[in-house]
């Protein structure tokens, strides 16, 4: 099992109950691909470094994860097509 690091940065133009289902939509693809989460860090609405779709703000989330090769493709395919998440980022992290 590999270790990896999901950098997520949600709409600011949301509201908490449809940021909750995405991240619960997030959570249960990683689970989906055979991987446990073994941390989500919750950082807020901070301000992006540069405009995204009319936005200044963003809500960071940075999701550990432990899971196999094949995990982190499986899960991008389908934060690519999730309407709240405008950036996104996996790593794997060093051993």
């Amino acid at each position: 099992m590999n270790k990896y690091e999901i950098a997520l940065v949600l709409s600011s133009k949301i509201d908490d109950e449809a940021r909750t289902a995405t991240l619960e939509r997030v959570k249960n693809r990683v689970a989906k691909s055979g991987s446990t989460i073994t941390d989500i860090d919750d950082k807020g609405k901070q301000r992006l470094a540069y405009e995204i779709q009319d936005m200044l703000e963003g809500y960071y989330y940075f999701v550990h994860f432990e899971g196999p090769e094949d995990a982190p493709a499986f899960i991008e395919r389908h934060l690519r097509i999730y309407e709240n998440v405008i950036r996104f980022l996996i790593v794997k992290q060093d051993a």
